[in-house]
């Protein structure tokens, strides 16, 4: 149910204008940003999404589950928010460039 609810969201904030995310490629995060985004979803995210991100009070993060949406899309997610859910925007604490970094590594089995 829940992944319904984010395609749906997904498909009002494009019409809203969050497409921004499909630009040029993002440069290459330096290793100590990779660190504290590794750290951020494993703490911040985890206390939702599980510790292992299997799942929780949010869905599971593993490739698995994310095999519908693309990248991008995860990224959308993660800067907008999901309105009326308790996943918060972290839109202003994030880059796109982080966001990206995020769903890319979500998508591709997220690093310990």
């Amino acid at each position: 149910m829940w992944l319904k609810t984010i395609i749906l969201l997904l498909l009002l904030s494009s019409a809203a204008g969050m497409s921004s995310l499909t630009g040029a490629p993002a440069n290459a995060l330096d290793s100590a940003r990779e660190r504290e985004l590794t750290h951020l979803v494993r703490q911040d995210c985890g206390s939702c999404h599980g510790m292992t991100l299997k799942g929780g009070l949010g869905g599971p993060l593993l490739p698995e589950s994310l095999v519908d949406l693309e990248s991008e899309s995860i990224a959308s997610i993660i800067l907008g928010g999901v309105p009326g859910k308790p996943m918060p925007p972290w839109e202003g604490q994030l880059s796109e460039e982080d966001a990206m970094w995020i769903a890319k590594n979500l998508k591709e089995g997220f690093p310990q």
